[in-house]
């Protein structure tokens, strides 16, 4: 994959990433070309070896083409999942390391089933925070949105399946219209 300045790329862990520059640097004793990266969310700089973004899983966001069938899967009601705190916790963390967008929304679906069924323990609420803010980071430049307005359409497809009744849609256009 080749990067530009400025065009927007996904990193598994952080979300959407503004492309700085490439630059050669030295780091132990070696010189590598490096991809400078700032996260949209926390404008955090990231430096990755070029050569391994494909390892690291930098790839672009999703297009708006591909929203439809990420609704279908944020959409999905009543998702089966580990009942098991420890195996539904390390699964939820594997396919958020992953770095694919399906399995991200799988993470955030779940996880917002599992709110609302019952409280989440502090871990997996954590967990469910950062998975959708990663989401919303890459949901914003598919639809060429403000992260809010990506929130909201991010609540809208939990809306359709597993929030049946639109609660945190709704709590979320009450806010913001405060």
């Amino acid at each position: 994959m080749k990067f530009k300045k400025g065009e927007t790329v996904i990193y598994p862990h952080h979300g959407a990433c503004v492309v700085q520059a490439t630059k050669k640097m030295e780091f132990f004793g070696e010189k590598q070309e490096y991809l400078i990266l700032k996260t949209v969310i926390n404008e955090m700089t990231l430096r990755v070896p070029i050569d391994q973004t494909d390892d690291v899983g930098v790839r672009p966001p999703i297009s708006a083409d591909e929203l439809e069938d990420l609704v279908a899967v944020l959409a999905k009601p009543d998702p089966r999942v580990p009942s098991n705190w420890s195996r539904r916790f390390k699964n939820h963390q594997e396919k958020l390391k992953s770095g694919d967008v399906y399995q991200v929304a799988e993470v955030v679906r779940n996880l917002a089933a599992r709110n609302r069924d019952a409280s989440l323990s502090a871990a997996e609420r954590t967990m469910y925070e950062r998975a959708r803010v990663n989401l919303i980071s890459e949901i914003s430049p598919a639809l060429k949105v403000s992260a809010e307005d990506a929130e909201l359409y991010l609540d809208e497809a939990l809306a359709k399946g597993v929030l049946k009744d639109g609660e945190e849609a709704d709590e979320k256009k009450t806010k913001k219209k405060k």
